[in-house]
């Protein structure tokens, strides 16, 4: 294959990519369509957006709908014509499940301890208006090769959140390894989403200029001999970078990286009139 048809491919394919995310990004119950994020306590309290009362103590959940209110759950109608006191929980930390009510989603989720309810709606003002996410063109020097080196034994690693007040604590199981701008650098990872895979959370010199100054995330996955191929072309905003209703984890201390990334998405249109 000759060098321009690699590359031609290699900007194919990150335009496959690229489209497949965006789509993920915007659909109508997606971190885009929520509306308002509530944190519980342990005082029954109404809240915009979900139907019934809501509150939280010694890790449950407890949903009071008054008749004609409606709460589903998997497809199973979850209120009576009488009303209905629904109790849910313990979840786990950063867990999370998803009722239902007319067309609003309701999240309800753990994050640092405590337990919140975010409606997902698709009438949502910052879904309806959101016109894709600003990105350097895909650029193959910024795909390099390195190294998954893991730790003698996972490491509880405690960062940061968008949101202040709270913290997240992530198993690290190792750190990746790779040499970029004649520099070698070294990346903390977490465990990823999917099984095999490694989540990468950064900042570079990019970052409050022309990238969400916050947080980038980078998903990786090491070979059996830990070879990994980072591909920043792919480093994508977190929804923190869009919303205020997230609570996004910052990145370790190690990760800001003293190097300029000029490759991946950018700072939203959305949040370009607070640079």
């Amino acid at each position: 294959m000759s060098t321009e048809t690699a590359l031609e491919t290699f900007e194919a394919e990150w335009q496959e990519w690229h489209a497949a995310h965006e789509r993920n990004r915007a659909h109508p119950h997606g971190f885009l369509a929520v509306t308002h994020l509530h944190w519980l306590g342990t005082e029954a309290t109404p809240l915009e957006g979900a139907p019934g009362t809501w509150s939280a103590e010694a890790d449950v959940v407890r949903v009071v709908l008054e008749p004609g209110e409606s709460l589903q759950q998997d497809g199973k109608e979850l209120n009576t014509d009488a009303g209905a006191t629904l109790e849910f929980g313990p979840i786990e930390e950063r867990g999370g499940i998803n009722l239902l009510s007319d067309d609003t989603v309701i999240e309800l989720a753990k994050r640092g301890g405590e337990y919140i309810v975010r409606p997902r709606n698709p009438e949502n003002g910052l879904l309806r208006q959101y016109q894709g996410t600003p990105t350097y063109s895909p650029d193959a020097a910024y795909a390099v090769r390195g190294t998954y080196v893991p730790f003698e034994a996972p490491r509880a690693t405690t960062v940061g959140a968008a949101v202040e007040g709270i913290q997240h604590v992530y198993e690290a199981p190792g750190e990746v390894r790779f040499k970029l701008a004649g520099q070698e650098l070294t990346l903390t990872a977490f465990n990823g989403y999917a099984p095999g895979s490694l989540s990468v959370l950064f900042t570079d010199q990019t970052s409050g200029k022309t990238t969400y100054a916050a947080n980038r995330s980078l998903s990786v996955v090491p070979g059996p001999d830990g070879s990994v191929v980072l591909d920043f072309n792919r480093a994508v905003n977190l929804p923190c970078a869009y919303t205020d209703l997230a609570t996004c984890p910052l990145p370790p201390a190690e990760n800001r990286l003293p190097v300029a990334i000029e490759a991946g998405e950018k700072i939203p249109y959305e949040r370009q009139d607070q640079m």
